[in-house]
This record gives C-alpha cells, structure tokens and sequence, in this order.
C-alpha cells in the first residue's frame, strides 16, 4: 500500500491555458514553455497541447489550469483536471 501513494505523488503536473472547451468532459490545454537554442542562445517560447479528463465541466475558455497525469482515458486523454488556478476575466 506504500508503493501505491508514493507512485502517485510521483504524478506529473502542468500547468496551462484551457484553449478549448466545446467537447464534454473534455479540455484541451496549451502548456508552454521557455527554452534556449542549442545553436544561437536565444530564448524560444515552446507550446504543446494536451487533452484533459474534466469530470464536472467545470473549466472555461482562458482558465489557468492545473493538470495531473492520470491513467489513459481514451486515444488521446492521459491527463486530469486537479483544479482552477485562476478564471478567465
């Protein structure tokens, strides 16, 4: 029973932008991140989308989200909504 909840608090966690909310149950979520080129030293903004599990409909367009990793859903859902950071204004 130890091996269980030390395997999950070795969870990923993101967190992003909720750039669509039309499916059910359903978020698409933008993380980005801040990398250097290898070659030339500039700072380069990454972005990378993920389809999330959300149970209860609850996040909105804009909404800054935490994400954790969870158990395949379907296809393409690997992640779960954990909770609203922050609301759209």
């Amino acid at each position: 029973m130890a091996d269980t909840i030390e395997e999950r608090s070795m969870r990923k966690e993101r967190t992003g932008t909720v750039t669509s909310d039309v499916q059910d149950k359903t978020i698409i979520v933008r993380i980005e991140r801040r990398t250097t080129h290898p070659l030339y030293g500039k700072t380069m903004t990454q972005s990378k989308k993920y389809h999330v599990h959300d149970e209860t409909n609850d996040a909105n367009l804009g909404d800054t989200v935490r994400i954790v990793e969870t158990r395949p859903m379907s296809k393409l859902k690997r992640w779960r909504l954990a909770e609203i950071v922050e609301r759209a204004k």
